[in-house]
């Protein structure tokens, strides 16, 4: 390639990269310079399958280059905007009149919908909406939805989007036989996942709308009883219960540190001992057996039941099962458990009645667990007690020094 030519497309790149970056409103996310750039290398990979001339392939290039500085003008007619920059900018460099006025068609001819008049034209338009062919196609589509919204100053839903997207690329088409060779495979591959996400859409606002029913329903069920006072009554005593719970546990806690401590200090100092003071053996034993007994209370307390955790679409037809305990559908799919909410959801009896089954078996298991706990404290106090008392008597009735022929077996 000529030097002259390499010099004006490093002039018209320089150029136009500098009104991308420095003049064109941050909103236009998508048209930036990577964008630009994107267009002018598929504009170059096009022109070269196509057979264009050097002098084609230098005009068109420029045109890649310009075809969006319009945009720090507003989007309004940013074709007409670029094609004067471009024209400013060439007349600058001294270039022939006859090539500045195909450069202007060509960015003219991306004006939507395209209309191209030339074969330079058609590498342009194919190159600028080459993105609908682009694997990443997904990111690039989320960056224009975002550009739309902040042009607009408005939220654009995301269905709207997807229709919008899916009329533009039904009714686009590539000019050149590369592009219809090349790019439209995987465009149409593109296109259907634009459909499928649609027809999810469709699907979600379908069951959106009957869950909104069902809720409807649900709530003029309950707006007939005091539902405020029952809300209330249900959230405090289901607190309190978890509450009473995690302090029953922290006893619990409590009462296994403290003895496995104990534990450790006898079997690690004491025991070793007993050679020597023998008078200290049934003190020792009725330690470890308090402190044994004390920590098996307290796990016994807080060991978990877990049920079988399935349930049947009989039991939900029937009431039989409680949703609301995770022991009841631990083992089921989602699917299961999903229908089984939005039965109880739909039926404010069923609802009620497993709340109240909640808190009532939640009862059931903080009246095990203190029972077990008050147990495990009073066998702490009294055989703690008694231990001690031991320790003093075996001390004060055989002292150290008259251990002689005690315990001799």
């Amino acid at each position: 390639m000529a030097e002259e030519t390499l010099d004006i497309l490093r002039e018209a790149e320089v150029y136009a990269g500098q009104i991308i970056q420095g003049q064109i409103d941050d909103k236009f996310i998508y048209h930036d310079l990577s964008h630009t750039t994107r267009v002018v290398n598929a504009s170059k990979l096009i022109a070269s399958e196509t057979g264009l001339s050097d002098d084609d392939i230098e005009m068109l290039v420029i045109a890649a280059w310009f075809h969006d500085t319009g945009y720090k003008d507003g989007c309004d007619n940013h074709e007409q905007s670029s094609a004067q920059i471009a024209r400013t900018f060439l007349i600058q460099q001294g270039y022939p009149e006859d090539r500045i006025k195909l450069i202007e068609e060509c960015i003219l001819a991306t004006q939507m919908p395209q209309k191209p008049k030339n074969l330079i034209s058609k590498v342009l338009c194919d190159a600028d909406l080459q993105h609908l062919a682009c694997s990443d196609y997904q990111e690039l589509s989320k960056k224009m939805h975002q550009e739309i919204e902040q042009v607009k100053g408005q939220k654009l839903e995301e269905q709207l989007w997807n229709d919008m997207n899916l009329s533009f690329f039904k009714g686009h088409e590539y000019f050149t036989p590369y592009a219809q060779r090349v790019f439209q495979p995987i465009k149409d591959k593109n296109l259907a996942l634009i459909k499928e996400k649609i027809k999810m859409s469709k699907k979600e606002a379908k069951y959106t709308k009957e869950l909104e029913k069902k809720i409807k329903k649900l709530e003029l069920k309950l707006n007939s009883k005091p539902e405020r006072g029952v809300e209330t009554m249900f959230r405090t005593t289901s607190k309190n219960h978890l509450e009473l719970s995690a302090m029953a546990d922290t006893k619990a806690n409590i009462m296994i540190s403290v003895n496995t401590i104990i534990l450790t200090v006898v079997v690690s100092v004491l025991i070793r001992k007993l050679y020597e003071y023998p008078n200290l053996v049934i003190p020792t034993i009725m330690l470890v057996a308090v402190s044994l007994t004390t920590i098996v209370l307290a796990i016994l307390s807080t060991r978990p039941n877990i049920s079988t955790g399935t349930f049947t679409h009989k039991d939900v037809k029937e009431k039989k099962t409680n949703l609301l305990f995770f022991g009841n559908f631990h083992k089921m799919d989602l699917e299961n458990y999903n229908w089984g909410m939005r039965e109880m959801m739909s039926d404010a009896d069923y609802l009620y009645g497993s709340m109240i089954k909640d808190i009532y078996f939640l009862g059931v298991v903080l009246g095990k667990k203190y029972r077990l706990l008050r147990l495990c404290y009073t066998t702490f106090m009294i055989g703690f007690v008694l231990s001690i008392v031991a320790f003093v008597i075996a001390m004060m009735l055989y002292p150290p020094g008259e251990q002689s022929g005690f315990y001799t077996f």
